[in-house]
């Protein structure tokens, strides 16, 4: 991917890295500690100090030795099309209907700190850029999600989020949250490098937050509490294959905006999408593929909605809710 010094970052990429579980304490302290008179602890600050990190598991004595605080299926589902389509009625008459999609190597010259997050960050820049025209063409405003980079585990509004459940985002605080371990492990285990699989990734989280944005998250968690498990398992991966076939509309849109893209970029995300399909991992972990025990969908179903979004550039070819199940 093309980015330089000249390229923008998102202002929404909070970092959490080095920080206690998510409870606050970011590297160097964070907390300002009362002094008394003389510069020294008070009894009654120890005391409180003591209390307050014992609470969060951490040995007071700490603070009197190192003089501080501690571093660091097949039936159809129906979704609205583009602005000008209109609702389009199920054809099959199934109870499903879930209004939400309006019409139906690195290269970087950024100087200093973490290149990680700077990459991130002009990933997330592009993904506000894309989405804010986007939704302005349908006359809705688009509001920026938060990217939370973390490092083990940290509290988000859908609780205890922990790096063995990769990357993830939460509707209800609207936050994206990557431990950035993962995509060593993308490139390690799942034997899917370059900066564009991991471009991919962020794009199918931010997918989810335009989701949510239009209402279908909503829809679907609704609808997932009347049926079934096996049923709500389906529909999830509907919900899956929809935000990887946005992450393929926005790849397209934003070469066309910023002309990011490199020979080979398109190729790493299809890597990607193929390598981490519900068949593939399940084959790597057990041996044997249990498609009802599917989330996101098999490497085939990953690539080809991940490649009709990329190779259209429209949102309306994203109705995963529409396609019967063999289909899809």
């Amino acid at each position: 991917m093309r980015y330089d010094d000249k390229d923008r970052q998102s202002s929404h990429v909070e970092d959490r890295r080095g920080q206690r579980g998510g409870f606050g304490f970011p590297r160097g302290g964070g907390f300002r500690i009362p002094m008394g008179r003389r510069g020294g602890f008070s009894i009654t600050t120890l005391l409180i100090i003591g209390a307050v990190m014992l609470l969060f598991g951490m040995n007071p004595l700490d603070l009197i030795f190192k003089g501080g605080m501690p571093g660091g299926g097949g039936a159809k589902f129906d979704i609205p099309g583009l602005p000008g389509g209109g609702s389009r009625p199920s054809a099959s008459g199934t109870k499903f209907d879930i209004p939400g999609l309006p019409g139906s190597s690195r290269t970087s010259t950024s100087s200093g700190g973490d290149q990680d997050k700077v990459f991130i960050s002009h990933v997330l820049a592009d993904t506000e850029d894309v989405w804010k025209r986007v939704f302005s063409s349908f006359g809705k405003t688009y509001r920026e999600p938060t990217l939370v980079l973390f490092t083990g585990a940290t509290g988000t509004a859908c609780g205890t989020g922990q790096r063995a459940m990769g990357p993830f985002y939460c509707p209800i605080d609207e936050k994206v949250y990557i431990d950035l371990a993962f995509f060593e492990q993308l490139r390690r285990k799942f034997n899917a490098p370059g900066d564009f699989a991991q471009a991919y990734v962020i794009a199918h989280e931010i997918g989810h937050h335009v989701q949510k944005q239009l209402g279908i998250a909503d829809k679907v968690q609704q609808l997932k509490q009347r049926l079934s498990n096996g049923e709500g398992k389906a529909l999830q991966v509907r919900m899956e294959l929809q935000a990887d076939c946005l992450a393929g509309v926005w790849a397209n849109l934003n070469d066309q905006l910023n002309s990011r893209l490199q020979p080979g970029d398109i190729d790493e995300a299809i890597n990607a999408t193929s390598q981490i399909g519900d068949d593939m991992i399940q084959r790597r972990q057990t041996g044997r593929v249990v498609p009802d025990a599917f989330t996101h969908g098999s490497a085939a179903q990953r690539t080809r909605w991940f490649r009709r979004g990329f190779d259209t550039g429209k949102m309306q070819v994203c109705d995963t809710f529409k396609v019967e199940g063999s289909k899809l």
